[in-house]
């Protein structure tokens, strides 16, 4: 019995994923048909591609940021907290952390520590400034964090300029913050045969995150606390709970892994922070989210299958397909996995339900038997 319980939940987890995909496919493959293009070469096109070592590294590598970002974004979820800014979190912090690393020299490992270091507490610091306005002034995370982002995409604009945190490549017109050594620089791993190309040294670090969020959220009381005050605020302050502590420190906890966001790209491949860092990761952590539900491994799937249509789409252009079919799905997915979720959920309540009524009418039984 309790075999197909754990068979049967396991199954309902993997149902409002897999519906919200199946359902996109659907959506896409009928934009596809009307506007003249076979689906079906699409798809093929697409899962060809996963045959090649080269797009094989860029998927992990993709992956990466994707799952710290969505990381960053369950944190606040598992408060019942939107934290909207996690790309002005990330890119401010990969600015400074870049600018650190950039004009000190230290040993290898105390370099590159000191920079994740610094990187984790500007991106707290920035989140934590919503927090503070959510439990002393009632403002909304999620309004205080929009404008954050765009407070940061100032900041981040005032700073990278000549003069100030940026210097200018030679025989270029990209401006970026001055190089960082090869003692904060984080070799790749050639874990992928077939390519010279390396996946970033810091999909460790990501692995260590998503294990350690998995035990603070599942395994220890602040765990508890943070999702008990998430799920009702009068229960969690009858039982003890400080809401207003636990928001500022789920917003510190968000930011500060919103910081390590662009550290794999940064220490990894870039070695600089300039104009054409990559942005709007933050956004895509929110849909990566959704789809693998707050869960570090459900995240990991659907950042690779995130990753994957990313890598996969300009393959599209070949085969005579717009590449922003990829676009078309990934936001059907956004909007169907909800409505998926909750569609399981309420089916999960049904048979909860039937389960209970039926062990209440075994029991009446067994007692009548007896009398």
């Amino acid at each position: 019995m309790s075999g197909r319980f754990d068979l049967r939940r396991i199954a309902l987890a993997v149902a409002a994923p897999v519906l919200a995909i199946l359902f996109a496919m659907l959506v896409t493959s009928v934009v596809l048909i009307v506007s003249g293009n076979d689906p079906i070469v699409a798809y093929v096109t697409m899962f060809e591609q996963l045959g090649k070592p080269r797009i094989q590294v860029n998927i992990l590598n993709s992956a990466t940021t994707y799952y710290l970002s969505a990381v960053a974004v369950a944190v606040g979820f598992r408060m019942n907290l939107f934290n909207i800014g996690v790309d002005g979190q990330y890119r401010l912090a990969a600015m400074l952390a870049a600018a650190f690393a950039g004009t000190v020299t230290l040993p290898p490992v105390l370099h590159v520590g000191l920079t994740i270091v610094v990187a984790m507490m500007v991106g707290a610091f920035w989140a934590g400034i919503a927090g503070i306005l959510r439990t002393t002034r009632g403002v909304s995370e999620v309004i205080s964090t929009i404008m954050l982002n765009f407070i940061a995409t100032g900041v981040v604009a005032y700073l990278l300029t000549p003069g100030r945190l940026a210097v200018t490549t030679q025989g270029s017109n990209n401006i970026g913050t001055a190089p960082i050594p090869p003692s904060g620089q984080v070799p790749g791993l050639s874990i992928i045969p077939g390519t010279t190309n390396l996946v970033f040294g810091l999909i460790i670090l990501a692995i260590v995150i998503g294990i350690a969020y998995w035990f603070l959220m599942g395994r220890t009381r602040f765990g508890f606390d943070l999702r008990a005050a998430g799920a009702s605020e009068p229960a969690a302050v009858a039982s003890g709970v400080d809401v207003k502590r636990m928001i500022v420190y789920a917003m510190l906890l968000s930011g500060a892994v919103a910081g390590l966001v662009g550290m794999p790209q940064l220490l990894g491949s870039s070695y600089s922070y300039g104009l054409d860092f990559p942005t709007g990761l933050g956004f895509t952590g929110i849909a990566i989210a959704l789809l693998g539900r707050n869960s570090p491994v459900g995240i990991a799937f659907a950042a690779l299958l995130w990753s994957f249509l990313d890598n996969s789409s300009n393959s599209l252009e070949f085969e005579g397909v717009p590449k922003q079919a990829v676009l078309i799905m990934q936001g059907v997915i956004v909007l169907s996995v909800v409505i998926a979720y909750e569609i399981v959920r309420r089916y999960r309540i049904r048979i909860v339900a039937r389960d209970v009524g039926r062990r209440l009418a075994a029991a009446t039984s067994d007692k009548e038997v007896v009398a």
